[in-house]
């Protein structure tokens, strides 16, 4: 007895569909932001996720789907994102879908959906894919506003590199309460090689994000399955048999039911899917096989036309198909294969002419009509099908302008390999630069442009290398040098040495009187002025400015002048950094350029930190954050600021917010330079708690600990800072003083108060700490430092509060340190202050700087220094006095503890407070030895005892 080939009966699963809706639950509450749902093919992550999306829509919540398909991999970017929003156009409409997004945001959804729109013009490729990203990010969390928002993305195995970049951003960003992202993948299609491998391990390690396998049925499993497609209680001999060949795959056992009925069974399983479908009519198989070659969803017009078929004949060689539910009817006229599995067994089915023959049919109809497919989709479609038909020709063209739109919708990792397949192509196609009007190397010069900005640099090196063995600099000077200073930029991204020389001869090549000349002498302007060459740089940018001026480029001119500000900066000349950077945002804005405005913002909150001033320096890092998210420049400028955000932080005594800031960052992707900027806050806060483990982790990583060489001033003092701290720390105080022999031996030093005048600092500790043991080297060491100080410029309050500390003038040091909000630095200062008080016998005076000293250093954590001034209080005695526990809390610390008391695990509790585990078991580490206990239970019972929780 045959029954239907899929049961109306859902079978098991009930315990994954309680997983999914307690994830549900959780996103609701702001805690979970996706779920990946992986199982084999025919498992049935569809029907699952389907049952539990029809549970959530019944509750009230939106769900929008989108599924990727193979065609992703040949530069169909997007593909689920864009079907999502076509789903939500349809429902909406696009004027209240644009209105749920910052003005102007259309514009960028109209690279994905015509509805949209004329797309904008913005050229700053790395901006526009950021921007994109943000776009979507937004609309999500808006959608959720209303009512609960669930995005399914089925089949992600097959996405495109760009929908995985943006699955891994919405996974790492999307923190609003009510929105769940829910994929699902092939587990067993992922090779050790498979690209979808890296986002998983990824994601992996994302707060929120749950993993979820989907099991094969067991064999009562099965038997309710049969039961429901059979309509009655199969034979238990039936049962074992299918089970056992069908290994309890749901697909599997629909196949042996359709094919199987007298029990024998086909050998291998590509055959039984196939069974179903050699049963249909020999024209009905004809059309599947079209069908297949078409891809995973083809509409009814395309496939009548490839097919040669009138829509009578077409409905009637597919009826039977649709009857047997091989085939599926779509919305607008398509059909879908049931299960992608049988596509993929038809397909492989075709022979090879026949495969070629249909990829030909394919590429010639939509050729000849377009609107034969989705919008937007006739590019890529073309080049899929000409390739497929290895048509050189047409496969050249149609992957050049498939690259093109990639471009246009911010795909710049899609267009990597398009553009690869024009250079393999290239040679068997005679008249190719002519077909596409541009040459080899432009194409080259295309490639490299699109790994740039997909942020492939191997990529692009080699590709900036092949165009510039083709091009001879004495013939194209300018695009030789353009070349060339793409070059020196992946060399910088990089770390790697050899940037000045690069554009050095980029610049011999350039005309006097050019932008191209202004196009080099910015960039090389920068780096000579990040090594130290202040003079030189300070000529350039002058020529610079005298040129954009007079040739009219804004844009160029706000980058010179932040160049010119980095100058003042290095020199100490603070006031004048801010001025010139607060004139080259104003002029960033009137141009509207997302990467200078935020570059500016960074550079003006790094000189409001040097001047001083802590309040508009936070309330600045804020604003720019949000900036940085509006023009989509959160991994460039945006982490840049975070950077600054979180050093302001450190020197504040902000730690755990420094820290968190800095993870933030860290898992966004930042650019080298900038995670090595990031891991250097991290570093020093840990240098300052003592958790050596913390400190050799990030120094080893930026390269520290191996004397990595570098090129950059700020670099190069900070490392060497950080290599002195680590030894001291590790109680080295002779390889410290190596350090700082070295460091003072190298002639670029800075006026910046961050950079020398603290570096000056710490060498007063170095000599003091060996100057028992090395005394000829300390006093020799002191003679260098002096030197130094000597012509370092002193401007601004916290310059003057580092010389202070420098000199020895320990008291007035810590009252700057006190006005400027710095507690780690006032408590050192004064430590500094207590030790020639007590060497003078004067013990009160001493016990009192102390006593001051003390608690500061105590709620900050900073344990190395509450050893340094205990050690002292022992030797000095009346130090010790009453307090209120509480004030040696934080209030973050009070939070944590208020939950300890409730025994919520670290891990619950940086749910709570939205903070990593990791610095929930810093907080609780603190907080024991504050209380001077050992166990969680003991801080408890100490919070009780104490009414440290009363308010």
């Amino acid at each position: 007895m045959r029954g239907r080939s899929v049961s109306p009966v859902f079978v098991g699963r009930e315990e994954e569909l309680a997983a999914l809706s307690e994830s549900f639950d959780e996103a609701r509450k702001g805690r979970a932001t996706a779920v990946l749902l992986g199982g084999e093919a025919g498992v049935g992550k569809t029907r699952l996720v389907q049952r539990f999306a029809e549970r959530c829509a019944a509750d009230g919540a939106h769900v929008l789907f989108g599924g990727c398909v193979e065609l992703s991999t040949e530069g169909l970017a997007y593909a689920p994102f864009t079907a999502a929003l076509r789903q939500l156009v349809r429902e909406q409409g696009p004027a209240p879908v644009a209105a749920l997004l910052p003005e102007g945001a259309q514009r960028d959804l109209a690279r994905l959906l015509p509805e949209f729109g004329e797309p904008n013009g913005d050229g700053e490729t790395d901006t526009g894919r950021a921007r994109l990203f943000e776009q979507f990010l937004t609309l999500l969390e808006r959608l959720a506003d209303n009512r609960p928002t669930i995005l399914v993305i089925e089949d992600i195995h097959w996405a495109d590199r760009s929908s995985r970049d943006l699955i891994a951003f919405l996974s790492r960003n999307l923190h609003a309460p009510q929105v769940l992202i829910v994929m699902t993948y092939r587990s067993d299609d992922l090779h050790r090689q498979h690209p979808l491998r890296p986002v998983l391990a990824e994601l992996g390690r994302v707060g929120g994000v749950h993993r979820l396998d989907l099991p094969r049925l067991s064999r009562d499993e099965v038997a309710q399955q049969m039961a429901g497609i059979l309509g009655v209680v199969p034979e238990y001999a039936k049962v074992q048999n299918v089970y056992e060949r069908s290994e309890g795959i749901p697909l599997f056992v629909e196949a042996m039911l359709e094919g199987g009925a007298d029990g024998v069974f086909p050998e291998s399983m590509q055959d039984l899917i196939l069974n179903s479908v050699e049963r249909l009519p020999e024209e009905t198989q004809r059309v599947l096989r079209v069908a297949a070659a078409g891809g995973t969803r083809v509409s009814h017009a395309l496939l009548a036309a490839v097919s040669g078929l009138s829509d009578v004949e077409l409905e009637a060689a597919l009826r039977p198909a649709i009857a047997g539910n091989v085939l599926q009817i779509a919305d607008n006229r398509a059909y879908v294969f049931r299960h992608s599995l049988i596509r993929e067994a038809v397909h492989d089915e075709l022979l090879p002419g026949e495969h070629q023959r249909l990829h030909a049919r394919y590429a010639e109809e939509i050729s000849k009509d377009r609107t034969l497919v989705p919008p937007g989709r006739a590019v890529v479609e073309l080049a899929h099908h000409w390739y497929g038909a290895r048509n050189d020709h047409w496969a050249l063209i149609s992957a050049w302008e498939a690259a093109q739109m990639s471009f246009q919708s911010f795909a710049y990792t899609e267009a990597v390999p398009l553009l690869e397949r024009v250079l393999m192509l290239w040679d068997r196609v005679p008249d190719a630069a002519e077909l596409i009007g541009v040459d080899h190397a432009a194409v080259l010069e295309r490639a490299s442009s699109a790994a740039n900005a997909g942020a492939d640099i191997d990529k692009g090196v080699k590709f900036v290398k092949a165009a510039l063995s083709e091009l001879d600099e004495t013939e194209q000077p300018a695009r030789v040098a353009r070349l060339i200073v793409r070059r020196a930029a992946f060399k910088n991204s990089k770390g790697q040495l050899g940037v000045i020389e690069d554009l050095r001869h980029a610049l011999r090549l350039v005309p006097d009187r050019s932008l191209d000349r202004a196009e080099v002498v910015t960039p090389l302007s920068r780096h000579l002025m990040l090594r130290g060459e202040v003079a030189e740089a300070k000529e350039l940018i002058s020529e610079g400015l005298s040129l954009v001026r007079e040739l009219g480029d804004r844009c160029l001119e706000s980058d010179l002048l932040l160049d010119l500000g980095l100058g003042h900066s290095l020199n100490g000349e603070v006031e004048t950094a801010l001025a010139i950077n607060e004139q080259a945002l104003e002029i960033a804005r009137q141009e509207g350029s997302g990467s200078l405005i935020t570059r500016a913002i960074g550079n003006i909150l790094d000189s409001l930190t040097d001047m001083g001033r802590p309040d508009e320096a936070l309330r600045f890092a804020e604003d720019g954050w949000e900036t940085a998210k509006k023009y989509g420049r959160l991994r460039g400028s945006g982490l840049f600021i975070k950077s600054n955000w979180a050093e302001a932080l450190e020197a504040l005594g902000r730690w755990d917010e420094a820290v968190e800031i800095v993870e933030a960052a860290l898992s966004h992707g930042p650019t080298l330079r900038t995670r090595h900027s990031l891991l250097r806050v991290r570093a020093d806060i840990a240098l300052a708690r003592g958790e050596l483990d913390v400190v050799e982790g990030a120094l080893s990583e930026i390269g520290v600990i191996k004397g990595r060489p570098d090129d950059f001033v700020q670099e190069i003092i900070s490392n060497a800072r950080l290599r002195i701290g680590w030894h001291l720390l590790k109680g080295e105080p002779g390889a410290a003083l190596s350090e700082a022999e070295h460091v003072l031996a190298h002639p670029r030093h800075s006026s910046k108060a961050m950079l020398s005048w603290r570096l000056l600092a710490l060498l007063r500790v170095v000599c003091d700490a060996a100057e028992t043991a090395e005394p000829a080297r300390t006093a020799a060491l002191r003679e260098q430092a002096a030197e130094v100080a000597a012509v370092l410029s002193v401007m601004g309050p916290v310059a003057e509060a580092y010389r202070k500390t420098y000199t020895g003038d320990f008291d007035a040091a810590a009252a700057d340190w006190e006005r400027l909000k710095r507690p780690h630095n006032q408590a050192k200062a004064l430590l500094g202050a207590a030790a020639p008080a007590a060497r003078a016998g004067d013990r009160e005076g001493a016990a009192a700087r102390l006593r001051v000293a003390l608690p500061l250093a105590k709620a900050l954590g900073a344990n190395p220094l509450i050893d340094e001034i205990e050690a002292l209080a022992r030797r000095v005695g009346g130090v010790q006095q009453a307090q209120e526990p509480s004030e040696l809390l934080t209030p973050r610390e009070l939070e944590v503890l208020r939950l300890v008391t409730q025994g919520r695990t670290n891990r619950d509790i940086a749910a709570e407070l939205f903070i990593s585990a990791k610095t929930v078991s810093v907080h609780v580490s603190n907080i024991l030895g504050k209380l001077g206990v050992t166990t969680r239970g003991e801080a408890a019972a100490a919070a009780h005892r104490l009414s440290l929780l009363s308010t």
